[in-house]
């Protein structure tokens, strides 16, 4: 699991940094999942190394322009570059009026399925992989976060040891390496847990914007490995951040230590905080990691692999 920042801004973009766009990259899949979609976003795309026909679902977290202006354009670029793709489209009750208003007065057409699912507080798509959920955030608009979880996969199997006690291929195989009691034809019990690794924990990923401090916020991200939460503010504008519903610093900070995540990711930055100014982008950095020191600031076309945890099979201890 790969994520890519495609806009780190918030409300405009700068010369550094675009709107708010983040893909997540599934390569043992070959596709690549997006959340928000600003004006812009089919240009990062073009600037990264990332593939937009692989593109196989967006994820909207609410209606403001700098979160949906360029989702039309890049649904449209996929369509004209012959993508045949399907491309699942999640987010708000308005979302879907909205893109069949844009389709209709700019008679677009797209050569491709695109099915767009209303999203409401729960899971809203499971695979034998992979389960996202949602949560409704506190902002002007209805705004939804979003939680990735990759399901645990069982450990390499040791098919060398299997060889070596005679264990015949095939079927039973595959009970050992679901970690199942077998039975082999000479009336030997084996147990497949003693034929395969370390469980493989799957990998969770929160996504929380926009929104000011919440509690829905600290459960979307309980025990992710990754939190993407926004920082709009300082915390000396908290005020500000109150009036607008947006996170400063320290709000993000104090949600990535309440969920006890691995790492938090801060983004959606105001572009008050531009170099130059009494307050920069640093001192958002440094006010976050006074509460929790394991905070990154992502900047444009920045790209952060997600480490993958074990569960030791004697400890049972998430590593």
């Amino acid at each position: 699991m790969q994520i890519t920042f495609l806009g780190t801004s918030s409300g405009v973009p700068t010369r550094t940094r675009n709107v708010s766009g983040v893909a997540l990259r599934l390569p043992q899949r070959a596709e690549v999942w997006l959340f928000d979609c600003g004006e812009g976003t089919q240009h990062q795309f073009l600037r990264s190394e990332l593939k937009v026909s692989q593109l196989a679902r967006i994820f909207i977290t609410h209606m403001h322009g700098d979160h949906i202006f360029g989702l039309m354009g890049l649904l449209a670029s996929c369509g004209l570059a012959g993508n045949p793709q399907r491309i699942d489209i999640y987010g708000p009750p308005d979302l879907d009026e909205y893109l069949k208003a844009s389709r209709r007065y700019s008679q677009t057409h797209f050569s491709y399925p695109i099915k767009v699912h209303t999203v409401r507080p729960g899971v809203v798509f499971e695979d034998e992989e992979y389960t996202v959920s949602c949560q409704l955030l506190k902002h002007r608009v209805p705004a939804f976060g979003y939680r990735v979880a990759e399901k645990d996969r069982p450990g390499h199997f040791n098919v060398e040891k299997a060889t070596a006690l005679g264990i015949p291929s095939g079927p039973l195989y595959g009970k050992l390496k679901r970690g199942e009691h077998v039975v082999l034809p000479d009336g030997r019990r084996v147990n497949g847990a003693d034929f395969c690794g370390s469980t493989q924990v799957g990998r969770k990923l929160a996504y929380c914007t926009d929104t000011i401090f919440c509690d829905s916020a600290i459960e979307l991200a309980q025990g992710a490995d990754v939190l993407i939460h926004e920082a709009t503010f300082a915390h000396q504008d908290a005020e500000l951040a109150y009036q607008r519903l947006h996170s400063t610093s320290t709000m993000a900070a104090q949600v990535a230590l309440a969920a006890q995540v691995q790492q938090l990711i801060m983004t959606h930055f105001s572009p008050r905080y531009a170099p130059g100014n009494p307050l920069e982008l640093r001192d958002l950095l440094m006010e976050a990691r006074a509460i929790f020191p394991n905070t990154e600031m992502a900047s444009d076309l920045w790209t952060f692999e997600i480490p993958r945890r074990e569960v030791s099979k004697l400890a049972g201890v998430k590593k």
